[in-house]
């Protein structure tokens, strides 16, 4: 009540001033001295409009705002904003609710220097005002408000300096009301910020969730792979087994080891997602020695992965992929079979480089396979690195195939106690 009495006592007695000063001008005036009285009327009149005005400026912002205060008086408006995105996406954002503000006219928009100026047209927020061109807070004031920001870059944030103002010069905030339209623009203006924010929250935790649950569905079909293939391969390596122990005890018991191996390392790990290359490198290498003594010397295997690459996170099952690949569609049909290569390179731009690659028939054959498996690979890289991980496939030279998937490196202790000597028994 204070704060409504002092508002309109303000306007009040700077428009007493304004007309004393006119009539004190007017009546020193010669000849016209004799019209004190009319001037005196309109003097009258033009208080009476300016109270009223004034006491029609308090509704409407109380309407408005809720309430009455020398902020929501107030002709100009500034609002400090933080928005929780870099500075370029910020302004973008800012940029988009001010052009959806109703009636604005005119919008000058710098990416640069991320400032923006804009016109908006004021409205009749009650239609035509009575005694239009008598009402004297309509004499000198303009139609249109403006809008001024500026989004000053942070860390990882931008902050807005929002002001809202009418056209009119500081000093006539001593004479004229607007309504408690740049009020209005302001709080429109953060309203729609806020919603965009939101927004843009709701599509970020929408996707997350999107894309654990695919990163789920990867999983339970890579888990109804191993359900197929594993008990394939297992059946072939004891019955293998089995008929050495009659020809071969010796080779015999060298292959159940080395499936013992292989199926430890197969063991799924309810606590870590992730395994790490040295334990996949461990597994690969357990069912490459079981087709060795299957295959014979028509099977050669070398690798060079150093030991400080061992503990690169890597998916389960990932590189055991890319080996059965170079065995089923590379080597297995050859008569002569061929040579496995398994090797890891860590570059300069701290990306780790796991390259399995033979010596076999090669891409675009009979035996190049449907790609499901391939397919499966590039998924899981996506939903575990993003855009940080890939998978290549290019043509080996002379002949064959090589396929390189690159990782994030980390500086972590070797995975295991594997060594880096090449494996090779041609």
């Amino acid at each position: 009540m204070i704060k409504s009495a002092f508002f309109v006592l303000r306007i009040s007695l700077a428009w007493g001033l304004a007309v004393l000063l006119v009539s004190f001008l007017y009546s020193g005036i010669p000849l016209l001295g004799q019209w004190d009285f009319p001037i005196f009327l309109a003097g009258m009149a033009t208080m009476a409009l300016v109270i009223t005005g004034a006491f029609s400026h308090l509704k409407r912002v109380r309407l408005i705002a809720g309430h009455i205060d020398n902020g929501a008086l107030d002709n100009r408006q500034r609002r400090q904003i933080e928005i929780p995105f870099e500075a370029g996406e910020a302004f973008d954002l800012l940029d988009a609710a001010i052009r959806e503000l109703p009636r604005i006219e005119l919008v000058e928009s710098t990416r640069d220097s991320l400032q923006i100026r804009a016109k908006v047209a004021r409205p009749l927020t009650y239609g035509e005002p009575p005694f239009r061109r008598y009402n004297p807070l309509l004499w000198f004031g303009v139609t249109d408000n403006q809008i001024m920001a500026t989004v000053t870059p942070s860390h990882e944030s931008g902050s807005v300096l929002l002001i809202c103002e009418p056209e009119n010069p500081a000093w006539s905030d001593w004479f004229l009301v607007d309504d408690g339209t740049n009020y209005e623009n302001a709080e429109a203006i953060t309203r729609a910020i806020s919603r965009r924010v939101a927004e843009r929250r709701r599509g970020e935790q929408a996707s997350a969730a999107q894309t654990e649950t695919e990163k789920e569905l990867t999983v339970a079909k890579l888990s109804r792979l191993h359900a197929q293939v594993e008990p394939h391969f297992l059946y072939n390596t004891l019955a293998s087994a089995q008929l050495l122990t009659k020809s071969d005890p010796a080779r015999a018991e060298q292959m159940l080891g080395h499936l013992i191996q292989f199926l430890r390392n197969s063991l799924p790990d309810a606590d870590d997602a992730m395994s790490q290359l040295g334990t996949e490198l461990e597994r690969a290498l357990a069912y490459l020695e079981i087709l060795k003594i299957r295959m014979g010397d028509r099977l050669s295997v070398q690798v060079d992965v150093p030991d400080n690459l061992r503990g690169t996170p890597l998916p389960p099952m990932m590189l055991q992929t890319l080996v059965e690949n170079a065995i089923k569609h590379g080597l297995e049909a050859r008569t002569g079979g061929g040579t496995v290569w398994i090797r890891a390179r860590r570059g300069e731009d701290g990306i780790v480089a796991i390259t399995v690659a033979d010596d076999g028939e090669g891409l675009n054959t009979k035996n190049s396979g449907t790609g499901i498996g391939l397919k499966n690979v590039r998924e899981r890289l996506r939903l575990m690195f993003g855009g940080k991980a890939a998978l290549s496939i290019i043509a080996n030279f002379p002949t064959g195939v090589a396929a390189t998937i690159t990782v994030p490196a980390v500086d972590a202790a070797p995975a295991s106690n594997t060594d880096s000597r090449s494996h090779d028994d041609a």
